[in-house]
């Protein structure tokens, strides 16, 4: 993985978590058992593509900004490089555990996309940090969605 440089970078990897949220749903609802189980999965890959527009979004607005003071030691670049390389959907064998397991799989990937925003926020200028809070809010919304849900 490419070494973060700025916040661009770092918003950037944030657009691509929702883009691999969004078809890691899309094939939960196309392989899902009921119309209820579909109908949830559908909704929860709206959810992602609607993230991913406003981090797009957000990128547009920041460009280039570098990341704030001390967050360009070496290793913090690794921590974020980690995180990043841990997501749930960057692990061998994530879409096969997701197809047997598929609630699990939701909740690990909303948990690993929640953990992502509350370092980015972190990362991003002062101005787009109650956007970053929003997104990381849903995530948590999704989370309590997944785990009151009833498999089948």
């Amino acid at each position: 993985m490419a070494s973060f440089v700025n916040a661009a970078d770092v918003v950037a990897a944030a657009v691509e978590i929702e883009r691999r949220g969004h078809s890691f749903y899309q094939s939960l609802e196309a392989r899902a058992p009921s119309p209820q189980d579909k109908e949830f999965f559908a909704f929860m890959a709206q959810e992602e593509l609607r993230h991913e527009k406003i981090f797009a979004a957000m990128l547009e607005r920041i460009g280039g900004l570098p990341l704030p003071a001390g967050s360009t030691d070496e290793e913090y670049q690794q921590y974020v490089r980690d995180l990043l390389d841990s997501h749930t959907l960057f692990m061998p064998g994530s879409q096969e555990r997701a197809l047997k397991i598929p609630l699990h799989e939701a909740v690990q990937f909303e948990k690993d996309t929640l953990l992502f925003f509350m370092e980015l926020e972190r990362m991003v200028p002062d101005a787009e940090r109650a956007v970053v809070r929003q997104c990381a809010d849903e995530e948590r919304k999704h989370i309590r969605m997944l785990l009151n849900r009833k498999p089948g």
